[in-house]
């Protein structure tokens, strides 16, 4: 089960792909795919303050393709109203939202709301504050091979992107076009 640290390096290998731009440097920008990859594990929050366990709602409504299109749809329109925010279109916000959805259906053993009100899965267990503390604080090492899977595929796009980015120069440069537009 990826933990915020692995949902972070998803959402980053997801911006990235989406957008064609790095979000290390920009620290709104890495905040707000902080924050998006990691929304739908909002459940386990709920949890521990209603229930006093982490797992009493996860897996449910917000690990769903609904919860995905509302919250993406939502998170689109507050970066256009909130200026200090940084900007971000629907289908980023969405496909952020939907990375850590994916993730966690893809890379363990529960099962995910997917098709939320049509079905419903909740996590089984109890996890208290410390157990989800401990698990996020020292639970980390797990997602190395998340991580180191996100970095090859940025590395991966950004040689594609070099690669067609020198493929173009050398066309126009063979065609005797110019390098750079005049002006």
């Amino acid at each position: 089960m990826p933990l915020p640290l692995g949902h972070l390096a998803i959402g980053l290998a997801t911006h990235e792909l989406d957008s064609g731009q790095s979000a290390l440097g920009r620290w709104k920008l890495f905040a707000a795919i902080l924050a998006l990859s990691n929304l739908p594990d909002l459940d386990v929050v709920f949890g521990l303050l209603l229930e006093w366990n982490g797992s009493a709602f996860h897996r449910g409504p917000t690990h769903s393709l609904l919860f995905a299109l509302v919250m993406g749809l939502l998170a689109s329109k507050a970066t256009g109203i909130w200026t200090w925010l940084p900007r971000l279109g629907f289908p980023s916000c969405f496909a952020l939202i939907l990375s850590h959805v994916a993730a966690d259906a893809l890379l363990s053993t529960s099962a995910v709301s997917f098709f939320w009100p049509f079905e419903a899965n909740w996590s089984a267990g109890h996890s208290g504050w410390g157990d989800v503390f401990g698990m996020v604080l020292k639970g980390n090492a797990q997602d190395a091979w998340i991580i180191l899977g996100a970095a090859a595929v940025i590395m991966a796009q950004r040689m594609t992107r070099f690669l067609h980015a020198g493929r173009i120069l050398r066309l126009r440069r063979v065609s005797g076009q110019p390098t750079k537009p005049m002006s």
